[in-house]
């Protein structure tokens, strides 16, 4: 591509740029022009010649592609369009076309009035967040970008791109293996929905013994059954109902553009996301003995001893994706998972998915004729944990220090690498302070003593109950 002269869109503030992708409210700080300047500028600083595109199912998704396209294109790339797509489908393109980079169009679980953009470089690698996203944000910003001598070409390639998926996210399990189940799965009106449906028609075309009861199937921007985040306590109960109604072995829930799952055993009880890291972890060491297995710092006493049990090599990342990935990639980990239901697969280049997990646990209550609830029954008695509770902080940092300082002469070990974590003979806690906004995040868990858990709990909820907003 030869370069003319530069190209000037007059200088615009963009506040919708965050730690590793973009999220914004719509029509103040993302909408269509902004939109077009990241496509030109992923071209002009990332210097590819392909991007592949998908979007979820909100309103606003397919006119933030639309300009997203005319950016990549007007920088001279060509585009891989496969339209409405999960954010793991976007992963999964850019690998399997060989593209320069992904961009999904997404707010996944954000209320329904954000947007923004997940984005991945060759490889389905994160992009950097120091230095390939922040150039971007800078080009971006400026509005001066590289006049091509020729408009990018446009593919439709969204046929080809379920149809490599559907065979990619299938190729983690044995289907001979599954036993009859009957799963709810909620898709949240969310863009799960066509993804889900063809992997749920190839399984049946494979003759797997499984019966699905679908709620809340069709992509609607207008979230009729609220935003699709089944983490909240709130919409977990018509999950948990349809399972019992149904008398199913599993429900496994969706958020908006379902790279994330969650779980629901056979009694209806919603599955805390660090025992599905350490129920999967358990999963791959049996597949690959020695393996490496990256986790989130948040709870670990569970992971660590089902890694430890089996051989494993635990290795602790940073939360959020751009660094459990590059954590992942740079240990050659086979998974890694956080409590928050984000989980990923090497051989999935080293991407998060939300349709391997269930797949996998299917497979696992098959070949070990278990019930969910008793695969996990005894780990969770083992490791109690007061799952994430969040606190609204005027001063997130003196209210941390104010923890630290009560606890910390106690301490076995004092971890800094995430928040801080402080670990005890038999109880640990971290807290992380949120990065775009005044809130604190506690978790709390123990070795074998739920007592233990509430009570430390209490205690430190009373301490930063005095600097709450």
């Amino acid at each position: 591509m030869n370069t003319i002269l530069a190209d000037v869109l007059p200088p615009r503030e963009i506040t919708c740029f965050k730690a590793y992708d973009l999220r914004g409210i719509l029509n103040e700080t993302i909408d269509e022009d902004i939109a077009y300047r990241v496509g030109r500028a992923f071209v002009d600083v990332l210097k590819v010649n392909s991007v592949v595109v998908g979007y979820d199912a909100r309103a606003s998704s397919h006119e933030l592609a639309a300009a997203l396209i005319s950016g990549i294109r007007d920088a001279g790339a060509a585009v891989i369009d496969i339209k409405l797509a999960g954010t793991e489908e976007v992963y999964n393109a850019t690998s399997h076309f060989g593209a320069g980079g992904g961009i999904e169009i997404t707010a996944s679980h954000n209320p329904i009035n954000y947007n923004g953009m997940k984005i991945v470089a060759e490889g389905s690698r994160p992009v950097d967040p120091d230095g390939e996203l922040a150039k971007v944000h800078k080009v971006a910003e400026a509005g001066r970008f590289e006049v091509q001598t020729r408009i990018g070409a446009y593919r439709d390639a969204h046929i080809e791109a379920r149809c490599a998926y559907v065979k990619k996210v299938l190729s983690f399990i044995d289907v001979g293996s599954l036993r009859p189940l009957k799963l709810v799965v909620n898709c949240g009106n969310g863009a799960a929905a066509a993804a889900y449906t063809a992997i749920k028609q190839e399984l049946a075309n494979q003759s797997a013994p499984l019966v699905f009861v679908d709620q809340f199937l069709e992509p609607d921007a207008s979230f009729p059954n609220g935003i699709p985040n089944p983490l909240l306590v709130e919409n977990q109960p018509v999950t948990r109902e349809k399972v019992l109604v149904s008398q199913a072995d599993i429900g496994v829930a969706f958020d908006g553009d379902f790279d994330r799952c969650f779980f629901f055993d056979e009694t209806g009880q919603f599955i805390p996301g660090e025992y599905i890291v350490g129920l999967l972890a358990d999963v791959f060491l049996d597949k690959e003995a020695a393996a490496a297995i990256v986790h989130d710092p948040r709870v670990v006493l569970n992971t660590r001893d089902v890694i430890a049990a089996k051989g494993g090599q635990a290795v602790q990342s940073r939360t959020g994706h751009a660094f459990v990935k590059q954590v992942m990639r740079k240990h050659k980990a086979v998974y890694g998972g956080e409590m928050s239901a984000h989980h990923y697969f090497r051989d999935f280049s080293y991407c998060d998915s939300g349709m391997i997990p269930w797949l996998l646990i299917c497979e696992l209550m098959g070949r070990t004729g278990k019930p969910l609830s008793a695969l996990l029954a005894e780990r969770m008695q083992k490791f109690p944990s007061s799952g994430e509770h969040n606190f609204k902080i005027a001063d997130p940092a003196k209210a941390i220090s104010a923890v630290v300082d009560a606890y910390k002469e106690d301490a076995l070990i004092e971890d800094r690498s995430d928040g801080v974590s402080l670990e005890f003979n038999d109880w640990r806690f971290n807290l992380r302070s949120s990065n775009t906004e005044p809130v604190v995040r506690l978790n709390i868990e123990s070795r074998n003593d739920t007592h233990l858990v509430n009570e430390k709990f209490k205690e430190i909820s009373t301490i930063l109950d005095q600097f709450a907003c």
